[in-house]
């Protein structure tokens, strides 16, 4: 059996954070039933561009494989049965949704606690399902400007900057999946599930870390860093080489002493100036021109051979076709392959979270609804009498032509 074999998730998920939490437990063989609503066309991550058709989309593939799909309308009374009927025989309800829905639509643990006293019901949620802003609509970008991580981000002379990755998303599905994997954990030992109330917001700003301490402790205050420098360790950041650009750390004493030698002054780390972390950070300014002028004489590739046989910690500032291009990422296995009726061989990233050595299976993302019939028969045991009735009742919706392509 696969690590979470044994787990089965009903998600009412969309987009990208709560699906990108699932992922990877759908990655580590928990079966996660997604729950599509009919009315809107199911998950909105289908209809994603640039590479997108029909109910189709590359977005969705990535956030979705090795998972089930079925058509479910909440509001009638059939639908609710059936998804009442998976709470039962499930361990875990997990949705994203505006932080005050969950209690509107019946989800939470209080309100599902009699069909299945060990279900778990977490909640991701723009801003938590407590607060001033629970009834607020949470996204990555709105929630990397609330959190200060903008104001932070980008060249001191400009303006402020979102990161190039929707990390509050990612970040928050992996807290979500934390919070499952304990949840379930406790509802095993105990007998009793509960709800897991997780938050975009308390994500990010849980990621402030160290400038947080800093601040809420003292008088520092977090800004803007020249060519992304580290906001303490000096030397730490991207240099400019005479072709392309490279990434400097030394988070430790040996790595400064090593670098100094390294661009031929050695010299540099006996000074008394620069002889200590706290000095290199009071005379950032003048050892950085030095080493501006030092790594401009070179190419990025021809430093970064000197540095590496130095055994000091660096790289390249590569752009994505190169980083995923990587013989490192190649050795490592990160790209993985799912065969698409409409794309083809679609090759994307795999999960980077391994247990033990079996490799994980990849199944494209299903079409919507195209797990109807293993969830109805399967899971819950419905004959077709059953489940002829609850689509005369509109449980599922009006399916159409997509959500059947692939049955």
């Amino acid at each position: 059996m696969k690590p979470l074999g044994d787990i089965r998730v009903i998600a009412i998920e969309q987009y990208g954070a709560g699906p990108f939490g699932s992922v990877h437990l759908a990655d580590l063989g928990a079966e996660v039933i997604k729950i599509e609503d009919p009315a809107s066309g199911g998950d909105v991550g289908r209809y994603v561009p640039p590479y997108q058709q029909g109910e189709d989309s590359l977005f969705f593939e990535v956030f979705n494989r090795n998972k089930r799909s079925i058509s479910l309308d909440l509001t009638t009374p059939d639908g609710r049965a059936v998804f009442e009927d998976l709470v039962r025989v499930s361990d875990v309800v997990y949705s994203n949704l505006r932080g005050d829905v969950p209690a509107k639509i019946g989800i939470t643990y209080d309100q599902l606690k009699h069909l299945n006293p060990r279900i778990v019901c977490c909640a991701l949620t723009g801003f938590g399902m407590t607060g001033p802003r629970a009834t607020e609509p949470g996204y990555d970008y709105v929630l990397q400007g609330i959190a200060g991580w903008m104001d932070i981000t980008g060249e001191p002379s400009g303006p402020p900057t979102k990161s190039g990755l929707s990390l509050v998303d990612y970040s928050g599905g992996l807290v979500a999946a934390i919070s499952i994997l304990a949840g379930v954990h406790a509802a095993r030992r105990d007998g009793i599930g509960t709800d897991c109330d997780v938050s975009l917001f308390d994500t990010a700003v849980s990621m402030l870390t160290y400038p947080a301490i800093w601040n809420l402790n003292g008088d520092f205050e977090p800004t803007r860093t020249h060519h992304s420098a580290h906001p303490s360790l000096v030397p730490f950041q991207a240099f400019q080489a005479r072709e392309g650009w490279i990434v400097v750390a030394c988070p430790k004493e040996k790595f400064w002493q090593r670098l100094a030698v390294a661009v031929g002054r050695p010299e540099l780390a006996s000074e008394e100036r620069f002889a200590t972390f706290a000095d290199r950070r009071y005379n950032a300014k003048e050892l950085l021109a030095i080493l501006d002028e030092v790594f401009v004489s070179r190419t990025a590739e021809e430093w970064l051979d000197v540095l590496r046989a130095a055994g000091v910690p660096c790289g390249p500032v590569n752009t994505v076709s190169q980083a995923l291009a990587d013989e490192h990422t190649v050795a490592r296995g990160m790209v993985v392959e799912t065969e698409h009726p409409r794309f083809g061989t679609v090759r994307q990233v795999r999960s980077p979270v391994r247990v033990g050595t079996d490799e994980p299976d990849y199944r494209r993302a299903p079409a919507r609804h195209e797990d109807a019939a293993t969830v109805l028969t399967e899971v819950l045991g419905y004959d077709a009498a059953r489940v002829g009735k609850l689509a005369r009742g509109g449980a599922f919706g009006v399916i159409g032509e997509a959500g059947e392509a692939r049955r």
